[in-house]
């Protein structure tokens, strides 16, 4: 009879990039873009294969093609803690930060994905669920757009069941406020309004946003300066008008970066992407971190990739429905999660993640 470790061999890792035009051309306070490369990583053992995926770079999959697949291969795909390792190490002196963390995330990612379809089980249950749904908010509201096309995609989005929304702030700071109240009148006064400046603000400038978004009652002020400095996030958190918390963690790549972030006291609510703090390992790291700070974690963007984990976490509040990632994973993906009443509710009936890649239909975005 086959051991236990031939069973569950891995015996193939794949990785392929696609880059996938935008629907209109986006920028936020800091920014502008008009593409996004999402990075996929396939391994397979036994009769399963797993995915996983990163929004990064096309060097990203060069990485991971040519630095992590010889780490992965005939492993055991049930000892994902060893992998996650082996591929942290070896890739030391490369450095945690950008490309390594999100290559080792779309590996990662796919060998929860791996593990829970081998068990023939979702993977909110390999993980133990604390919820059944995670709350969303709708996520866009850019910088480039009209003040028409905000007001009409903050409606749709409300329409939809979906009771919390943000827009883009920080290309234009005089401007802000108008494009603030705008958005308010199109979303009635029921529903919290969030705004994300990318760090595009100056001290003194977030502090005087933050009264005059306060008028427009904004609930959540998202790096209204830059991540790196958090003595200034520290300034805004213990001067912000009541009832407006100020979130940061999006760039985040290794445990150390949350850690100095909540140590500082810089955030109300931290945020984490698992496409890029090196997967859903590092992710659910960054949840038992908020436990013991006792703040509350938000994820940034992905979200049929963080249905699960979240859902398997205390402290989660919300998943991020990132415009552009909520189009390509619907694009590319059957099984792509959308909102039910605001709610984002995993798939008991399909096993790992949930989701199948449509390669077909990838195959023209194939970088």
């Amino acid at each position: 009879m086959p051991s236990v470790l031939l069973m569950t061999a891995i015996k193939k890792v794949e990785v392929m990039a696609f880059t996938i035009p935008t629907d209109f051309p986006e920028s936020d306070g800091t920014l502008e873009w008009d593409s996004t490369t999402l990075v996929l990583a396939e391994v397979s053992a036994g009769n399963q294969r797993g995915i996983g995926y990163t929004y990064a770079d096309n060097a990203t999959a060069t990485l991971i093609r040519e630095r992590l697949i010889r780490l992965i291969e005939g492993r055991d795909a049930m000892a994902i803690p060893a992998a996650w390792a082996a591929m942290v190490r070896n890739t030391r002196n490369l450095g945690r930060p950008g490309i390594v963390s999100a290559a080792i995330a779309a590996v990662d990612s796919a060998l929860w994905d791996l593990k829970a379809r081998l068990l023939g089980i979702p993977l909110v249950t390999l993980l133990g669920a604390v919820r059944d749904r995670v709350p969303v908010y709708g996520s866009g509201g850019f910088t480039s757009y009209s003040a028409h096309q905000l007001q009409k995609q903050l409606r749709n989005w409300v329409a939809s069941g979906i009771r919390r929304v943000k827009m883009k702030v920080g290309r234009e700071a005089a401007k802000d406020p108008a494009r603030v109240h705008i958005a308010r009148e199109s979303i009635g006064n029921d529903v919290e309004l969030f705004v994300d400046a990318n760090g595009a603000y100056t001290r003194k400038q977030a502090l005087a946003q933050a009264e005059r978004f306060a008028e427009d009652r904004v609930t959540w002020f998202e790096e209204p300066v830059s991540s790196d400095d958090l003595q200034g996030l520290r300034l805004l958190r213990n001067r912000a008008p009541a009832g407006m918390n100020i979130a940061a963690g999006e760039y985040g790549y290794d445990l150390s970066y949350f850690r100095r972030m909540l140590d500082a006291g810089a955030v109300d609510i931290l945020q984490a992407d698992a496409t890029r703090c090196a997967g859903i390992t590092g992710f659910m790291e960054v949840g038992a971190l908020c436990n013991a700070f006792g703040l509350p974690l938000s994820a940034h963007t992905a979200p049929s990739l963080h249905a699960h984990p979240c859902c398997s976490l205390s402290r989660v509040c919300h998943v991020e429905y990132f415009h552009d990632h909520a189009r390509i994973e619907s694009l590319l993906f059957d099984g792509a999660l959308t909102p039910v009443d605001g709610d984002l509710i995993p798939d008991l009936s399909r096993p790992g993640l949930g989701l199948e890649f449509k390669h077909a239909d990838a195959a023209r975005y194939a970088a």
